[in-house]
């Protein structure tokens, strides 16, 4: 062997002795998700705000839909899937013991993850999902002497109440669950301050701390050149954002000078992400856009074409686009998209108006679309509910409806004379002001005074480069 290839294996040998030095100083924080990691964000940005700052992070759940490029390329995250249990749905397995099958496999699958993974200082956990996730996260905290954080999204009972009645069995220890377990962790991070007084007065848990959700970095506004991109890129896919020019599209045109413009005979972009679950009645905008079908066959110049892309995927998104379909509108186009991580904030900042569905099982939790919407610069209309006005304020940075007759009104009014009339952002000039202001404040600022103090607490956990 020469001296040469010597002297590169003894630096090979010094950085791997480095990195492993770096590694043993940074210290090790377990990020935990009973749920699919690539559609848990706010657990993505908890990681990402920890390498950041410093740590190891080992980011625990289940593989699903892709995640974001920047965690996938962060040489200080770890990605460790679950194994999911099977699916008993139709193997003529009595619902009860398919669910008690379900925690029990969950239980062991996540304990012994947590086992055989790097030993951490300090486990955060999202919840909802806490059946069974709060009681192995303790269990395993207990034994190995780690600190316990729980990031409060919301109830899982309020959820699994949805599904059940509220007098349910299920929905009495789902309660009692969260509200022991809750109880035993070290400390906490809720997402409103209407959660935290709930948090306090109802459940007797006081160490928590409000950390608002902000928009990612990802979500920004866009140039016309990089929103044409996106619609040509998109109309390989659906014909209504295609043209019959190459260089144009439905909404852009690209002139023979290489100047490029908005179509003025354009249609109208609405966007809303829904789960298509029980707490997002899709109705509510169904029935607002047959209201707008009719308004616009009777009064073709007053209103423009109407393209809706609602993104998400969920259990009764087969029932409502099949109702859609029934309908065989001609002024209004649904499209229901699987879009990728990079390619959604460009819709939502390419976007005309979005539409939030979102009614909080707890009526104490604020939808992170509405986040990401405003970090693309869109203005959204959201339905009302307890701890929404803590986000959107009615005729302040979006509209706030109750009703499906309140939505269809506000669609009608907000593109009455679009695209060519700009009354309504004459109007509604301060909306965009306001959403300017909510995203000059972004997450990691906000993590840092918020979440970062929880961490280093004791002293230890903490490690700072």
């Amino acid at each position: 062997m020469s001296s040469d290839d010597d002297q590169d294996q003894e630096h090979d040998e010094e950085q791997k002795h480095e990195t492993e030095e770096s590694e043993c100083e940074r210290g090790h924080v377990s990020v935990v998700v009973l749920g699919d990691l690539g559609h848990s964000p706010r657990m993505t940005y908890h990681a990402l705000s920890l390498s950041q700052e410093g740590y190891e992070v080992n980011l625990v759940g289940y593989a699903g839909s892709k995640p974001q490029e920047d965690l996938l390329n962060d040489q200080h995250i770890t990605l460790t899937y679950m194994r999911p249990p099977p699916n008993l749905s139709n193997t003529g397995v009595p619902k009860i013991l398919s669910f008690v099958f379900k925690v029990l496999w969950q239980s062991l699958v996540l304990f012994f993850t947590l086992i055989m993974g790097p030993r951490a200082k300090a486990l955060l956990l999202q919840n909802p999902p806490g059946v069974p996730a709060m009681p192995v996260c303790w269990f395993y905290c207990f034994l190995t002497r780690t600190k316990f954080f729980i990031d409060w999204h919301n109830y899982g009972y309020t959820i699994l109440a949805l599904s059940l009645r509220k007098s349910h069995p299920l929905v009495f220890i789902y309660r009692m669950t969260e509200k022991v377990f809750g109880k035993l962790a070290h400390g906490g991070l809720c997402v409103t301050k209407a959660m935290k007084v709930d948090l306090e007065s109802n459940w007797g848990i006081h160490r928590v701390t409000v950390l608002y959700d902000r928009p990612a970095e990802r979500f920004h506004s866009l140039t016309l050149e990089e929103k044409h991109n996106l619609f040509l890129k998109l109309s390989s896919s659906f014909p209504c954002f295609s043209s019959d020019d190459p260089d144009k599209t439905a909404f852009t045109e690209r002139y023979a000078d290489g100047r490029l413009d908005l179509c003025e005979d354009r249609p109208a972009l609405l966007v809303s992400s829904t789960s298509w679950t029980e707490d997002e009645d899709f109705s509510i905008l169904f029935h607002a856009l047959q209201d707008y079908e009719n308004v616009r066959q009777e009064f073709p110049d007053h209103y423009p074409r109407l393209v809706v892309v609602v993104t998400g995927k969920g259990p009764m998104k087969e029932y409502y686009t099949s109702l859609v379909e029934n309908q065989h509108w001609t002024n209004v186009v649904l499209l229901t998209p699987w879009l990728t991580a990079e390619d959604y904030p460009k819709l939502l900042a390419s976007a005309d108006l979005g539409v939030c569905l979102h009614f909080s099982s707890s009526g104490l939790d604020l939808p992170m679309k509405v986040v990401d919407m405003f970090g693309s610069g869109l203005p959204v209309a959201a339905i009302s509910y307890l701890a929404l006005p803590e986000l959107v304020k009615h005729n302040e940075n979006g509209l706030i409806f109750k009703t499906k007759e309140e939505l269809a009104n506000l669609l009608q009014d907000w593109f009455r004379g679009f695209p060519r009339e700009t009354a309504i952002k004459e109007t509604y000039y301060d909306f965009y002001k306001n959403i300017d202001e909510f995203r000059r404040l972004q997450w990691h600022p906000c993590w840092t005074c918020n979440a970062l103090p929880l961490f280093g607490q004791d002293g230890n956990v903490a490690k700072h480069n």
